[in-house]
C-alpha cells in the first residue's frame, strides 16, 4: 500500500485515539484503516501501537515516528497549498508552545479574535515552561521569553516587557524593605527554576549590569506559583509585569528596588527554518505583533 496513505492513516488514528474515529474522518472502513497501519508495521518491522479492547497508546517507537511522519505530513501539505491559490489563506492546524502564565493570561484570550480572522485554521496550544524542540516535538511556533541560546530556529520579537522585584506588603514590615539589591542577600527570595536567573538577579547599577546572587528559598517552574507565595508573605519576587500587575494594582504586592532597574525581557516567536513560509505562521505571528507589540525584529535564535 501507498507509504503516505499509510502515513497518514496512522497519524489520523493517533490523533483521534480510534480506528473507528479515523476510519469515518478518511471516508474508509475500519478494516481498512487497520490494514494500513498493519501493513506499515510490517514495513518497518516495529510495532507501533498498544491495542486492548478499551483503548490505543503508542509505542516508544511509535510515538518517534508518530512525530516524525506529523511532520513530514504538514510539509507536504504546505508544498501542495504553496503551489495553489489556497496558499494566500491560512488553513490547517497551527500548533502552538507557550509558557504557562502567559499563554493563558494573553495567548488564550486573544485565539477567538485570530480564529474569527482565520476560521480555516485550528489551534493546537499546549502551554508548558520548559524549552520544548519543536521539531522533535511536532511545534510550528513557540513563544520564548527572555533571553535566547544559540540555535538554528528563527526568531521574530514580539514585545518587551518589564521586570520588577517584589513583595507583599507584610513581608516588608516585617523584615524591612531593601535599598539596594545587594541586601537581597539577607531577605527570603522566591525563584523561577528555569534559566540563568534561578540565582543570579540581574539590575542595573551605576550604569552597568549587575548580577546579585541570591539563595532562593523556594523554586518554582511557574511564575504564578511563586507570586501567589510571595502576596502570602513567603518572600521577595522577581517577575514579569504580565504576572504581577494586577498584584501590584490592587496593593496585594509592592514594588520595591524601585531605583535600580531590573531590566527587561524579550518576547519571540521562534519558529523552525522555512516555517515562514507558512501561511499560519505566518498570520499568527503578525497577529502577535499587532496584539503586544509593533517591533519587528528578526534574526536567528538564541534557544
Amino acid at each position: 500500500m501507498d507509504q503516505l496513505t499509510a502515513m497518514n492513516v496512522f497519524v489520523t488514528v493517533v490523533d483521534d485515539e480510534s480506528f473507528t474515529r479515523a476510519a469515518e474522518r478518511l471516508g474508509i472502513s475500519r478494516t481498512m484503516a487497520s490494514k494500513h497501519v498493519i501493513d506499515l508495521e510490517a514495513r518497518l518491522e516495529a510495532q507501533l501501537l498498544y491495542r486492548t479492547t478499551r483503548r490505543l497508546s503508542l509505542t516508544s517507537t511509535g510515538e518517534v515516528y508518530y512525530q516524525r511522519a506529523r511532520q513530514i505530513l504538514s510539509e507536504i501539505e504546505e508544498a501542495d497549498l504553496e503551489a495553489s491559490s489556497q496558499s494566500l489563506m491560512p488553513r490547517g492546524k497551527l500548533r502552538l508552545n507557550v509558557p504557562v502564565s502567559f499563554g493563558i493570561s494573553h495567548v488564550a484570550p486573544k485565539l477567538k479574535t485570530y480564529l474569527d480572522m482565520y476560521p480555516d485554521v485550528d489551534v493546537d496550544l499546549t502551554l508548558n515552561d520548559r524549552v520544548v524542540d519543536l521539531v522533535d516535538e511536532g511545534f510550528d511556533l513557540a513563544i520564548r521569553i527572555g533571553r535566547l541560546a544559540d540555535s538554528s530556529l528563527i526568531a521574530r520579537r514580539i514585545a518587551d516587557c518589564r521586570v520588577v522585584a517584589c513583595a507583599a506588603p507584610s513581608y516588608l514590615e516585617t523584615h524591612g524593605i531593601p535599598q539596594h539589591p545587594e541586601d537581597l542577600r539577607h531577605h527570603v527570595c522566591l525563584s523561577y527554576a528555569y534559566g540563568d536567573a534561578s540565582r543570579d538577579w540581574q539590575f542595573r547599577i551605576d550604569e552597568s549590569d549587575t548580577r546579585v546572587r541570591i539563595v532562593p528559598k523556594i523554586l518554582s517552574n511557574n511564575g504564578d506559583a511563586l507570586m501567589a507565595a510571595a502576596i502570602a508573605g513567603a518572600g521577595v519576587i522577581m517577575q514579569p509585569t504580565f504576572i504581577v500587575q494586577a498584584a501590584l494594582n490592587e496593593g496585594r504586592l509592592a514594588e520595591i528596588l524601585t531605583s535600580y532597574e531590573p531590566g527587561k525581557l524579550g518576547i519571540h516567536a521562534v519558529y523552525p527554518p522555512g516555517g515562514a513560509r507558512s501561511a499560519r505562521v505566518r498570520s499568527f505571528i503578525d497577529f502577535l505583533v499587532g496584539c503586544f507589540g509593533k517591533r519587528q525584529d528578526r534574526g536567528k535564535a538564541r534557544r
